[in-house]
C-alpha cells in the first residue's frame, strides 16, 4: 500500500526518535578517554586543539583505529595541533597529566593500576570488534584505575566499538559524550553509543572541546 502524500504531493516527514540522554556524573573526571575510527584523525586534531587546559591537568588517552606507522604520524600531528606532548604509548610507562597517549597500531592499549597511579599495558591479543587497537578494552580497563572518574568520548567511526565499554564506564559512575551525526564522517560508533542511552551529551565536534573544558573545571552541565 503506497504511503499517503501531502497536499503538495510530497512524502510526509517521519519524526526522528529523540535520543535519551542521562545526567553527567557528579563524580569529578580524572582522565579523558577518546575513541575514534573513520574520519577520526581530522576530528582528533580539531578536538585536541581546543582542550589544552584539560591536557595540562589530566591524562588523555586516545584509541584510533589505524595500522602501525600511521599512528606514529598521527601522534606527531596531534602534538602540533595541541601544542602538548603526544606520542604512541609505551608498554609499562606511567600515565601522567600533560601527555597525550595514543594506542600504537596493531596493539590494544589498556591501563593497569600501579600503586596509587596507573601505567600503560599494550597487548597483541586477538582483535576486538574486528579491530586492534580497539576502544572497548581501553574504556573497560580504566574502570579499575579511575572508577567513576572517567570522561569517555566517542568520535566519528564505523561500527560500534566503544559502546559496550562505554556502558561499563557509565555503570561505574563515569560519563560519556558522543559526536553528533551531522559532523561525523560515519555515525557508527558515536551513533551506537547515543542510541544505547549511555551518553550525557551528543554534540557537534566544535562543541565537544568547550564542553570538556567546562566539565573538567567543575561545571556539571
Amino acid at each position: 500500500m503506497p504511503l499517503p502524500r501531502t497536499s503538495l504531493g510530497t512524502m510526509p516527514r517521519v519524526a526522528q526518535p529523540k535520543l535519551m540522554l542521562r545526567p553527567f556524573s557528579e563524580i569529578a573526571p580524572r582522565v579523558l578517554l577518546i575513541g575514534s575510527s573513520t574520519g577520526g584523525p581530522q576530528a582528533l586534531m580539531s578536538l585536541v586543539a581546543s582542550i589544552g587546559p584539560v591536557i595540562d591537568e589530566y591524562p588523555v588517552l586516545i584509541t584510533q583505529h589505524m595500522p602501525p606507522t600511521f599512528t606514529t604520524i598521527l601522534a606527531e600531528h596531534l602534538a602540533r595541533s595541541s601544542g602538548r606532548p603526544a606520542r604512541e604509548a609505551i608498554d609499562g610507562e606511567p600515565v601522567k597529566a600533560g601527555q597525550i597517549y595514543l594506542a600504537p597500531g596493531g596493539h590494544h592499549m589498556r591501563v593497569v593500576r600501579v600503586g596509587a597511579g596507573a601505567a600503560i599495558a599494550l597487548g597483541t591479543d586477538p582483535q576486538i570488534n574486528f579491530c586492534r587497537p580497539a576502544v572497548d578494552p581501553m574504556f573497560t580497563s580504566a574502570i579499575d584505575v579511575w572508577q567513576g572518574g572517567i570522561m569517555a568520548v566517542v568520535l566519528t567511526g564505523m561500527g560500534s566499538d566503544g559502546m559496550r565499554g562505554g556502558k561499563e564506564v557509565v555503570a561505574a559512575g563515569g560519563s560519556m559524550i558522543a559526536q553528533d551525526e551531522a559532523t561525523s564522517v560515519v555515525w557508527g560508533m558515536p551513533g551506537s553509543a547515543a542510541n544505547a542511552g549511555i551518553c550525557a551529551a551528543v554534540l557537534p565536534l566544535d562543541q565537544i572541546g568547550p564542553q570538556l573544558v567546562r566539565l573538567f573545571s567543575g561545571v556539571r552541565s
